[in-house]
C-alpha cells in the first residue's frame, strides 16, 4: 500500500466522485422501485405492454432516468481515473474503458425501451401482425429489462473492482473500506452472471 498525496485536481475529482457514486446508486435504485417495477408483469408481457401505454409519462420518466444513469456514469468514469491515474495508470485506464462501456450498455438499453414504447403507440401503423401479438412483443422485450441489465451490472462490478483495487493501493481511503469496496462489487459481477447464466 502506497500513500500518495492529492493534487488539487485530484482532491476536486474525488469530491465530484463522491457525489456522483451516490447518484449513481440512488438514480437506477429509485427508477427501479418507484417506476419500472410498476410496469413489469412478470409472464404477462401483454399486461407490461399495457402498462407501458396506459402511464407512458411515467414510463418516459423513467427512460430519462436511464439517460441520467448513463451520464453519471460516464462522469463518474472520467473522475475515478483522474484520482487514481496516478496510482496505477494500466489498471486505472482498463477500469475506465470498462465503466464506459457500462454507460453505453445503459444507453443501449435506454434506446430499447424508447423504441418498444415508440412501436407500441405507432401500432394503427403496423400492417404485419395483430396488435396484440405485438404489445405481447414488446412486453417481452420490457419484462428483459432485468437481465439486459445484469450485462451492465458486469461492467459496472470489473470496473468498480478494479477501482477500489486502487483505492487499496493508493491508501485514500482505508484498506477495509477499499476491501469491502472490492468484495461487494466482485459479488455484483458473479451475480449478474448467475442471471445471464
Amino acid at each position: 500500500m502506497t500513500n500518495v498525496t492529492a493534487d488539487a485536481s485530484q482532491r476536486k475529482a474525488a469530491r465530484v466522485a463522491g457525489l456522483l457514486l451516490l447518484l449513481s446508486l440512488i438514480v437506477p435504485l429509485l427508477n427501479w422501485t418507484l417506476v419500472l417495477s410498476g410496469f413489469i408483469v412478470t409472464d404477462k408481457a401483454g399486461a407490461t405492454a399495457h402498462n407501458m401505454l396506459s402511464r407512458e409519462f411515467l414510463f418516459r420518466i423513467s427512460i430519462m432516468n436511464d439517460i441520467l444513469t448513463s451520464i453519471v456514469a460516464l462522469s463518474l468514469a472520467v473522475a475515478l481515473y483522474t484520482i487514481l491515474k496516478p496510482i496505477g495508470k494500466t489498471l486505472a485506464l482498463l477500469a475506465l474503458f470498462l465503466k464506459l462501456t457500462e454507460a453505453v450498455l445503459w444507453a443501449v438499453m435506454t434506446l430499447h425501451n424508447l423504441d418498444g414504447l415508440l412501436i407500441l403507440k405507432g401500432l394503427d401503423s403496423l400492417a404485419a401482425g395483430s396488435p396484440g401479438q405485438i404489445q405481447t412483443l414488446i412486453g417481452l422485450f420490457l419484462n428483459a429489462h432485468m437481465s439486459k441489465s445484469a450485462v451492465a451490472g458486469i461492467f459496472l462490478g470489473l470496473s468498480s473492482t478494479l477501482f477500489f483495487y486502487l483505492f487499496m493501493k493508493s491508501g485514500y481511503i482505508s484498506w477495509i473500506l477499499a476491501g469491502f469496496g472490492m468484495l461487494s462489487y466482485a459479488l455484483i459481477v458473479m451475480y449478474d452472471s448467475m442471471l445471464i447464466l
